[in-house]
Formats: C-alpha cells, structure tokens, sequence
C-alpha cells in the first residue's frame, strides 16, 4: 500500500492533506471517476497532481487557459515532477518536443486546452497510448459555457467513449445542485462521486453597496488600500480602461486587463499583476481564472455579475492564503437590465437562458438582502451557516421600514402610465417632472403626477430596484425594459399585502478600520516588516530569474511561517509547509542567509 503522505511531504513539501484531499486521492487510487467541488484556496490541484504521480500511466489535465497551463506546469517543474503543456502560445518546436516527451513516457503529466485535446487527430494519437486519468479542470465551463462559449468543453463528454478504461475526474470551484447533476451526467453518465466540500470562505467579508456613482464609492472602498493587491471587476471594456484611469490619477498603482488587448499586453498585464505587490487589475470577466496570486486582499464589482455562480467564482480570488479579505458589490437597476439583455441576446437555447435569468434572479435577491450576507450566499449552494458578524448586514443591520404607502405609489403610476416604461420615467412622473416626456404623453395628468417629490430620484430607483427583487415588479426585456406589475404586486394594490422596504442610506457611511492584530504583514514590528521585505525582494529576483510569478518559488504562506519560525539550518527550513526537498536544494540556503541577517 503507497503512502500518500510521504509523497506529500518528499515532492510537494507539506506536512498534512488539508480538508477533503485524502478522501479525494485515495478514491482515485482506486481508480474511480469523481466530480470534486471545493473552494477556493483548498488545494484542489494536489487532489489530481499526486495520484497522477503515482499512477502507473499518464495523466491529461485539461485547462481552459494558457497563463493557467503555464502556472501549474511551472509548479510542477520547480518540484521535480515532469510535466509539460501543449498550447498556442508555444512555438512549433516546443510543442513538439512536449508530444514527443508525453508519446515517450518521458512526460507523467501533460496539460492540454478542450480545443487541441478534442481534434481527430489528437484522440487517434492518444489511443495508442495507455492513459491512467483524464482531468477536467474547472468543469464549471461544461455546463454553464460549454454550448454557447467553448463547444469543445461539451464535446469533452466523448472522452468516457473514447478512453472507457480512464479515470474521468472532474474539479471546480463553484457548482450548484443542478450544475453538478449536469457535470456528472456528460461526463460519466452519473458515474462519477460527487465531493462537496463546502463553499464558505470565513476569511472573506461580503459588502453590497446600491450604485450612485461608482467611482466615488470605489474611492471610499480603496480609502486605507493603497498597499493591497486587489482585482476590480468592470462590465465592459471600456470600463475597465476608464477605471484604471482614474484609479491612477488617484494615486493606486493601476492596470487594465480586457479580452480585446493584444495578447502581450494583456500576459505582460497577469505578469505584473502576479509579481508585483500593491497592483490593482481592473478587468472584464476575461482575467480571474486559475489565477493563483495568494495575497489579494479585496475584490471589488463595480457592476453585477453574470449570476450567483460568477460573483462566488470572481469572490474566490480574493484570500487564498486565508488571510482576511474584503468583498464590495455595487449594483442598480441599469445593471440588471443590462445582464439579461446579455442573457436574452445570447446563441444558448431557451432552456438555458431561463436558467441563467433565475442565476441573475438569485443575485439580485442576495443584494436586496437584509439578513447575514453569508447565510444568503451559503443557502443558494444549500449550505447554512451561522451568522458571519462580519458582513455589511451583520455589521449594521438593515431597517425594515413599513413602505406601502409608498409601493401603492409606484404601482399606480405603473398601471396609468400603461406598464410601458422604464424605472427612469415612472419615477420622473412620481416626482413631477415636467419633461417633453411627460407632456407630451400626458402623464403630467394621472393622479399620482408629484406624489413622490419628497423624495430623491436616488431614492426612487433604490426603492423600485427592491420592488424588483421582492417580485412584487418585474423587468420586461421584450419591452425595452418597461416596469411592470407581477402577481404580488397586484395583492398590494388590491389591499391583500402589505410592503415592508429595507432602509435606503443616501449617504454611505465610512466603513470602520478592521483590526490587523496577528496578520503578518501589518505588524507592528518593524524587524518583521524588514525581513518580510527582503524575503519577498529575493524571492521577486528569484522569479524574474526565472520567468515564473513569485508565488512559483514559495507562497506568502511559506514566507510567514519563515519569520515566524526563523529558521537557522536546512533540516529547520525543510520543517516548514511547502518546502520539499527539491525546493530546500534549490532555495533553502539563498532564504537562510537572508534570514539569519536579521538575527
């Protein structure tokens, strides 16, 4: 019987299996298929790496992205496992040589893209070989893009067909109870174990703030940030130019990062982004996956996400050495629009726009929320948890006030203006606003024409925007938008129900310092400040010597437990997490004597 723990601790340097690993491992040592769905952080790559490294025949680990390919391939290298990557990124003769080293068992682990896994001509030279486990890397993409995005991602379900004596292991970080039923049926025919372990990340606080002006309260999110690293994920690409742009005349260190950039631009844009510290990367959702920076400490959505399933994704990347970090959502109305018109606009069949509309639906919900944020996110991945004490909710709850009288109000205005308008004009009516609009339509004479003018336009779109999410409104994309009136806002008009809104704060207030107390890297210690520095500059030589991201050579993980147990010889530097034998022969005395410097 292998022992998997000594292969943890002699290639891959770590003392213990986290949560979930070893149950993982040992059932693909038994050569059974399995969808692992883990959070973000957990070490889901080490589930596949070390049974491929045992198994008597090769692994293919299909990845969605080249800058991911070349991450885990790095990884691997630096640890003494052969590994290569075919992909288009690399030259003819490189990816040559890389076949020619899998065709000739030089190579244990080879990682390869849908798209070149899936030609004939690959297949037919893959039989010839003997293949221990296929490996489906965010298999996510499989049922939530896999028609519309990447047909290659569907067509992966062959590979059982093609390959019946493989192992078909499949990963992800993110998957609902349907999207994991659909996973497990392409590609084992519900063959395959289901792991679930778990989506809640305590390291991570949730913020949702109702949009006034995004740039102003992005400015108050990143007040005390300006020597974090942080992602802040934009709608457009023109957003992401604009916002990198004003990140940057206010001072933060700031790049954009955009599916239309050229392509050196934008792996000289993930190269900074993943070795520089305190570089924020305003990007589409064309940056983010597999992206393995440990210290980025917040996460910022000046837009609404695609879906419930995108925002926990885009979250994910925030925190993955466990270290406390922030989350902030800004929405509106316009964006809601926006994500279903994308939705409605889309090549997907119908089946799979209704789903994605109740994904959307599922968002709006958890940013009307009034209760614990977490709860919220957990109970859509039907988990429960209690009360986080750390979320915007929990922080300062929210007050339910009695809004009746004003629901009436805007459901009237709906009705006579003949449930044909957008939010913008309902509420130019309910204000009095006397426009060419309004004039010429006639609204100025309905009888609710000013009712609302007490209060703000703010106000008004935060208040319908609750209305949408309570479905007691309902947003007609069909019809350019126009707000209209669902069954439960009928019973309120009717004198059936009564409508209770969440406070609407007009004027965000400053969210209150956290505590840093036991984080590393906001010590008060100025000697650890320094060794941290220097531990963190040599590393950076180290990688650029290289040509891999910082991470590559050790983790900030790594780095911490460095200060904190100070090591003084190689045996007390190979007792620490993540330095196995290969990495002590290559580093261990280079970090030594920057630490026993500081002694």
């Amino acid at each position: 019987m292998i022992d998997l723990k000594i292969t943890l601790a002699n290639v891959f340097g770590f003392n213990s299996f986290r949560p979930g690993q070893e149950d993982i491992i040992n059932h693909l040592m038994q050569k059974k298929s399995l969808l692992a769905v883990m959070p973000t952080g957990a070490g889901k790559s080490l589930c596949y790496q070390l049974p491929a490294l045992l198994f008597e025949n090769q692994t293919i680990v299909v990845s969605p992205l080249v800058a991911l390919m070349n991450d885990q391939v790095d990884v691997l290298k630096d640890l003494g496992i052969k590994a290569e990557r075919v992909h288009s990124g690399m030259s003819e003769s490189d990816r040559s040589k890389a076949w020619e080293g899998f065709q000739n068992s030089w190579i244990k682990i080879l990682y390869i893209s849908p798209e070149s896994l899936m030609r004939d001509s690959m297949l037919n030279a893959l039989r010839t070989l003997k293949i221990s486990m296929f490996v489906i890397d965010e298999a996510h993409c499989i049922s939530k893009w896999g028609s519309d995005f990447r047909k290659e991602y569907e067509q992966l379900k062959d590979l059982q067909y093609h390959f019946p004596n493989a192992i078909i292991s499949a990963f992800t970080a993110t998957a609902d109870e349907e999207t994991r039923a659909d996973i497990n049926n392409k590609l084992t025919n519900n063959k395959a174990k289901i792991f679930l372990y778990g989506f809640n990340r305590p390291n991570l606080s949730l913020a949702v703030q109702q949009k006034y002006n995004w740039r102003e309260q992005l400015i108050d999110f990143l007040e005390d940030r300006y020597n974090q690293s942080g992602i802040v994920y934009c709608l457009s690409r023109k957003q992401t130019e604009d916002c990198a742009e004003f990140l940057s005349k206010k001072g933060f260190k700031a790049i954009a990062f955009h599916a239309g950039l050229d392509t050196k631009v934008k792996n000289n844009a993930q190269d900074r982004f993943m070795t520089e510290d305190n570089l924020i990367i305003c990007a589409t959702i064309a940056f983010g996956m597999g992206i393995d920076k440990a210290n980025v400490r917040f996460i910022a959505h000046v837009s609404l996400p695609a879906s419930m399933e995108a925002f926990y994704q885009e979250i994910g990347r925030a925190g993955r050495d466990g270290e406390d970090s922030d989350t902030m959502l800004i929405f509106g109305n316009d964006d809601v629009y926006k994500r279903k018109g994308f939705i409605d606009n889309s090549n997907a069949p119908d089946s799979f726009k209704i789903k994605e509309h109740k994904r959307l639906d599922a968002l709006v919900t958890y940013c009307n929320s009034a209760t614990c944020r977490r709860q919220t996110l957990l109970s859509y991945f039907m988990e429960s948890c209690e009360p986080c004490e750390k979320c915007d909710n929990c922080i300062n709850p929210p007050e339910r006030i009695q809004g009746t009288e004003y629901a009436l109000m805007v459901l009237k205005t709906i009705y006579y203006t003949g449930q044909y308008f957008g939010s913008n004009h309902i509420i130019n009516v309910l204000r009095g606003v006397f426009n060419e609009k309004v004039r010429s339509r006639g609204h100025d004479k309905i009888k609710t024409f000013g009712f609302g003018k007490n209060n703000s336009t703010i106000f008004w779109k935060t208040f319908i925007q609750q209305m949408v999410s309570s479905n007691c409104l309902r947003i007609n994309i069909q019809k350019y938008g126009a707000i209209q009136i669902t069954e439960d806002g009928k019973k309120i008009i009717e004198g059936d129900d009564e409508y209770f809104y969440r406070k609407i704060l007009l004027d965000t207030p400053k969210k209150e310092k956290k505590s840093k107390i036991g984080r590393i890297s906001s010590s008060t210690l100025l000697e650890e400040k320094s060794l941290l520095s220097a531990l963190k500059s040599i590393r950076l030589k180290l990688a650029k010597k290289r040509g891999v991201p910082a991470y590559i050579i050790f983790p900030d993980t790594t780095l911490h437990q460095m200060i904190t147990n100070k090591p003084q010889t190689l045996v007390e530097m190979s007792e620490i997490n993540g330095i196995g034998p290969q990495k002590l022969e290559k580093y261990g005395e280079i970090f030594l004597s920057i630490i026993k410097d500081f002694n």
